[in-house]
């Protein structure tokens, strides 16, 4: 399965992986999965969000374990973030019935679209959507890069824009959803462990800074002269770095938009996005009031204006306690396992359910802790070690 996935939407000047929603590598990636679900044998359906399910067992019985994560990656992305999580369930499924395990409870597998939000700016936007996080009108105004709306690309996908929305009777029949994700960072590597269970998904969010100043020539104007928003855009980065370090938090300025982006010209317009982490709410308002003060006073020395916009934002995600601790109760059958419990920086689908239906996550090591990056990686050993530790807990949940 892994080898059939990794040609699919990869870069190969970049060797990373360009796998947007809607478009054609994202096509060849809902394909797969309809073909996994296919040799199989389980029921195959695409629900009103885009969201690809295979079950076992019929769904409508309710109190149904899930599995699943995403395809989708960001630009120039790694091979592991989201269709680890995929790949894995299927393997998973696969392992259950070697054992023999005939499940009480249905069993479904999900691929969730526009996971990483690369295209439209949104992180999430299939869950979101099935959740009610995200309206229907506010999913309408959605548009990527080249002006075309989320409506516009589901519709040439082949699928109908006109019927999506929360999907209340799909989350009423699952009882629990795990999602397995390579972890994005370093802790389980510095603790010797393969595979560790999430404890909670920090704060985090998505702030347009908009730095509005004079377009000029470059080679004409006195320095006096000018209202370069670049300037104050650059010192903010910098800044974001020292409140990052000061709060305990993270915060990257890992986009931006130039106008009129012209080497001889001084921009009219500096456009960045902020991405803020914290591990609680009090630490993420200390970065963000932090990043945005600084702007501010050195836009003003700067003779330029600034607008500030929060974009997104999804505030702490507690996983059920419950489900938590009895994921943990499976894998430490054994004295001798050690499973770490810790939280994480990155949002995931599973942060989105969990206001919805008990949720859980597992990770499994990342040595170098490099993620969104075609450096991602993850040793063939810990993948199956993670998947033999969903199997594990599929079966805990779902057998009789």
């Amino acid at each position: 399965m892994w080898r059939q996935l990794l040609p699919v939407g990869r870069n190969s000047a970049s060797g990373g992986y360009r796998r947007f929603a809607w478009t054609g590598a994202d096509a060849d990636c809902r394909d797969w999965f309809r073909e996994q679900a296919r040799r199989r044998g389980l029921a195959y359906e695409v629900d009103r969000n885009g969201n690809q399910w295979a079950w076992l067992g019929d769904p409508a019985e309710g109190d149904a374990v899930v599995t699943g994560s995403h395809l989708d990656s960001v630009p120039d992305g790694g091979a592991f973030d989201g269709p680890l999580g995929v790949v894995s369930a299927f393997a998973a499924l696969d392992e259950l019935r070697r054992r023999g395990v005939r499940p009480a409870k249905p069993l479904g597998i999900v691929n969730f679209g526009d996971e990483e939000g690369a295209r439209f700016g949104l992180a999430c936007v299939g869950s979101r959507l099935t959740a009610g996080a995200l309206t229907v009108e506010q999913a309408h105004w959605l548009t990527d890069a080249d002006g075309i709306t989320l409506p516009q690309a589901m519709e040439t996908a082949g699928h109908d824009p006109d019927a999506i929305g929360p999907d209340p009777v799909r989350l009423a029949r699952i009882g629990a959803f795990i999602e397995l994700h390579v972890e994005q960072g370093r802790a389980l590597d510095l603790t010797g462990d393969p595979v560790g269970v999430a404890s909670a998904i920090w704060p985090h969010g998505r702030w347009r800074f908009d730095f509005r100043g004079e377009a000029n020539h470059a080679g004409t104007t006195r320095l006096a002269d000018r209202h370069d928003p670049m300037l104050p855009y650059a010192e903010t980065v910098l800044a974001a770095r020292r409140e990052a370090e000061q709060a305990g938090g993270v915060a990257t300025f890992g986009k931006m938009a130039v106008e009129p982006n012209g080497v001889n010209a001084v921009p009219s317009l500096v456009r960045g996005w902020l991405d803020s982490r914290a591990a609680d709410q009090e630490r993420l308002d200390a970065v963000v009031g932090g990043v945005e003060r600084a702007a501010r006073a050195h836009a003003a020395a700067h003779g330029v204006q600034l607008d500030v916009e929060r974009e997104s934002f999804t505030p702490v995600v507690e996983f059920d306690h419950a489900l938590r601790d009895r994921l943990a109760r499976i894998l430490g059958k054994d004295a001798a396992l050690k499973v770490p419990v810790l939280g994480t920086g990155a949002g995931h689908d599973a942060g989105i359910l969990a206001g919805r239906v008990p949720t859980a996550m597992l990770f499994v090591r990342n040595p170098t802790g490099v993620s969104h990056s075609p450096a991602e990686f993850a040793a063939e050993d810990d993948c199956v070690a993670g998947v033999l530790a969903l199997a594990d807990v599929l079966e805990g949940l779902a057998a009789p």
